[in-house]
């Protein structure tokens, strides 16, 4: 039985958590009032996303709801961020996972904690969460992990299929700007300016080291959970969303760990299930609650026996870049892989009809409907276009309209024979429902850097007009293909600005190819129904003034650059219980010369400010990245003020081997 018990709750901003070399980290908690005489089990969320202001929101609807039913919640900002002491050195150090254990064992011994701990987590909660489950800490006996990958190099934000990820760089300008921002004086006391002071003085420099490493080399392999899924005991619930850029991990962990595991994919972006600007939402508290009360309290509530897969089927639809809803339906598998899925083998050239040898000449305007690999629901238009403008730029491969309609479920599978004429090449292949309307929808997408045909420890270049032969698997897709609609299979060598472009692009020659396509036999009795969302009350705030985002695509008539400016705006809120006040404002620029492809380059310039009454202070933080034929220029330069005066104004430049 579900707990319903509700409790009166403590509420601490600023819990004083030690490690053992005697830095104290910050925690925000929430538990039962009676906890000391009647101890409950323990749930972490360990973020460098500034629990005072960054992750209030979200925080202020979440924690306090599961801490009424029985629970200790602790947000706890990460060493060097937000009110924690210390430096921050990288995403996943080794510094970061043995202090997220160290954590776990301080909780587990309070008097107020039974012991048990779980962790959840969205993005870096959902990577640490499962790199400190794989450390396999004692007291840790679940985890919830959300919009999280298990492989930091083939499947993340930094590189895809080998292929440099135009959000690297964006990625490294914006940790710039988070994490450039002082402790709140009110919970430090006079200590916060020296704080600050040191943190800004010890900026890593993340962008050259992340485009440093190229391969899958130690860097990335650590922090790997697909390196041993093996060494992972506690129990996970997965969940991700089909508009997000971490799409693959539900399955892999369902299918690889020895642990009990649960994968749920939605058709959210890159948000908590209950909260996605992309709906239908569920209830994940309602979900994680009835998690932690199975794994952290022993309730007999059947979690375990719920299905392995929960997937949203998603039906065609027009291609909305700001769609805010999905028709579908919820189906669910007991066990993966499912028999009830057969993979249908479809040949280029017969099933999927197209002239073979098929020719793929460069064009750096492939690409523009791509839409954004982090769909958090900021800017204007981050989902995909139509495709027929893409398509036109492509090899497509097309079958006939169907008989039937049929449920695309899994990870479809791209087998080519290929050739390039230069050394180094780019494979993008994105599956499309060309829909009776005439609009050609995105259906899933995959990349890879030809030179990884043979894995992703090192790259070997490509014997120019030598045919090779490479398998490529297209990210998770749960999608409707109705009566009368058509496949698409597009293929083509470039995907600005979703991915950084080679120095110089290369003509592909496709020869044979197939396209494994997982096609699930409709079934009576395995419909799922999730509850609607709940939420604890939300955070009072009040607006300052009204944010604004904008996104604008321009081709210069002389020289034919292209240039795509992407500005958002979130305002300026006031956060009425603690008096705090916050802005920030992005704008991205991103321009290449498609004759020229060798120094596309990208500007980001984020603003943000941080005050109380009188005090304010604020940074400006500019990142930069050109490309030339043999290296990438990096250029980041930050500016820190208390009021009007400069307190920190330091600028760095790498230079980085292409």
């Amino acid at each position: 039985m579900q707990n319903t018990r509700l409790h009166d709750l403590t509420h601490d901003r600023d819990l004083g958590v030690e490690l053992p070399d005697g830095t104290r980290l910050s925690a925000r908690v929430w538990m039962p009032v009676d906890a000391l005489d009647n101890p409950v089990p323990a749930i972490l969320e360990y973020l460098p996303y500034r629990k005072t202001d960054g992750t209030a929101e979200r925080d202020a609807g979440m924690h306090p709801w599961i801490a009424a039913r029985g629970y200790a919640c602790l947000r706890v900002d990460r060493r060097g961020c937000g009110e924690s002491e210390g430096l921050f050195d990288d995403e996943y150090s080794e510094e970061e996972l043995q202090d997220g254990e160290d954590i776990i064992a301080w909780i587990a011994s309070q008097p107020w904690c039974t012991g048990a701990v779980g962790m959840q987590g969205i993005s870096w909660g959902g990577f640490n969460g499962l790199q400190i489950a794989a450390r396999a800490p004692a007291a840790l006996k679940a985890v919830i992990t959300i919009g999280s990958t298990v492989d930091r190099y083939a499947d993340d934000v930094h590189y895809k299929g080998g292929i440099q990820h135009s959000d690297n760089i964006s990625w490294a300008a914006t940790v710039l700007s988070w994490f450039s921002m002082p402790p709140d004086p009110d919970q430090i006391g006079d200590t916060w300016r020296a704080m600050w002071l040191e943190r800004l003085e010890n900026t890593p420099p993340l962008p050259r080291l992340w485009t440093e490493h190229r391969d899958r080399d130690a860097y990335w392999k650590h922090g790997s959970v697909c390196e041993d899924c093996s060494t992972i005991k506690a129990a996970v619930l997965a969940f991700g969303g089909l508009h997000d850029g971490y799409r693959n991990t539900m399955r892999y962990l369902v299918e690889n760990l020895d642990a009990p595991v649960k994968g749920v994919a939605g058709p959210w972006g890159h948000k908590y299930p209950h909260i996605s600007q992309i709906g239908p939402s569920i209830g994940y508290l309602q979900e994680a609650l009835r998690w932690w009360d199975r794994w952290l309290k022993g309730v007999d509530n059947g979690a375990e026996r719920d299905p392995a897969w929960r997937a949203y089927v998603m039906d065609s639809a027009k291609p909305d870049v700001s769609a805010s809803h999905r028709a579908g339906r919820w189906i669910c598998e007991q066990t993966l892989p499912s028999a009830r899925v057969r993979v249908r083998d479809l040949p280029l050239g017969d099933a999927l009809s197209g002239p073979l040898p098929a020719t793929v000449a460069p064009d750096l305007r492939h690409g523009e409907q791509c839409g954004e690999f982090f769909t958090f629901g900021f800017g204007p238009g981050e989902l995909p276009d139509d495709q027929q403008p893409d398509d036109a730029r492509s090899a497509c491969f097309d079958g006939q309209p169907l008989e039937h309609g049929m449920d695309i479920v899994g990870r479809p599978t791209v087998r080519l024979r290929v050739a390039a004429d230069r050394p180094r090449a780019q494979l993008v292949v994105r599956l499309c429902d060309l829909r009776p309307d005439g609009s050609s929808m995105m259906i899933t997408m995959g990349l890879l850097d030809l030179r990884n045909r043979d894995g992703f420890d090192a790259k070997r270049d490509l014997t120019p007009d030598e045919t090779v032969e490479v398998t490529l698997a297209l990210d998770e897709t749960a999608y409707h293909l109705p009566k009368g609609h058509r496949l698409r299979l597009a293929v083509a060598g470039s995907y600005w600005p979703y991915a950084w472009p080679e120095p110089e692009l290369a003509t592909l020659t496709i020869e044979s190819g197939r396209l494994g396509l997982p096609v699930r036999d409709p079934s009576q009795g395995d419909e799922w129904t999730f509850p609607p969302p709940v939420s604890a009350p939300p955070r009072r705030t009040r607006v300052l003034r009204d944010g604004q985002d904008e996104k604008t695509r321009q081709v210069d008539p002389q020289t034919g650059r292209i240039t795509l400016t992407i500005s958002s705006d979130r305002g300026r809120i006031e956060d009425l219980e603690t008096g705090i006040i916050t802005e920030n404002a992005m704008r991205e620029v991103w321009t290449v010369d498609p004759a020229n492809p060798a120094d596309a380059e990208a500007q980001i310039t984020w603003q943000r400010s941080f005050g109380r009454g009188d005090w304010r202070v604020s940074t400006r933080a500019e990142t930069g990245m050109v490309g030339h034929h043999d290296h990438f220029e990096i250029m980041q330069r930050l500016v820190a003020r208390e009021g009007d005066e400069t307190v920190f104004d330091q600028a760095w430049v790498h230079r980085v081997a292409r």
